[in-house]
């Protein structure tokens, strides 16, 4: 499983022109699956999400988590974080999820962060999204499992 999680003053995803989901302060996360990732890989993660404290508290240190500042999640689905660009010029997605697995972990991850009492929008899985975000600070990272 990657995660790329963006700290965000506002986010939000479109699909035909539709926004699908939109919030304000938290994170963007772009999310991909692979066949091995299972419910203590989705578990993991979402806890470290949940908990992550990279949010600024009353001296401008990064001490709060997404839950201490009551924060919302836009989580988009985006398989291309498996892109494998060793050979050629064209990435290959084969260490990817298979679409139908993929889709279950990606609902069932979106349930596992709102267990931690999150706001979480979604996106489409599988279509073709328009993200747009405003990242804070910049910040940053990446996980993976």
């Amino acid at each position: 499983m990657k995660v790329v999680i963006q700290r965000v003053s506002e986010a939000k995803v479109s699909v035909d022109n539709k926004v699908l989901g939109q919030i304000d302060q938290g994170f963007c996360l772009l999310v991909a699956f692979a066949d091995e990732d299972n419910d203590e890989t989705i578990e993991y993660m979402a806890h470290k999400i949940a908990n992550m404290r990279v949010f600024s508290d009353a001296d401008d240190k990064m001490n709060l988590s997404i839950k201490d500042i009551d924060g919302k999640i836009l989580s988009i689905s985006q398989f291309t974080l498996y892109a494998d660009t060793k050979k050629g010029n064209r990435p290959s997605f084969t260490g990817a999820g298979d679409f139908k697995t993929s889709s279950a972990k990606y609902d069932q991850f979106n349930d596992a962060l709102r267990n931690y009492d999150i706001n979480v929008a979604t996106g489409e899985f599988g279509a073709d999204m328009q993200v747009s975000l405003t990242n804070d600070g910049p910040v940053t990272i990446i996980m993976e499992r």
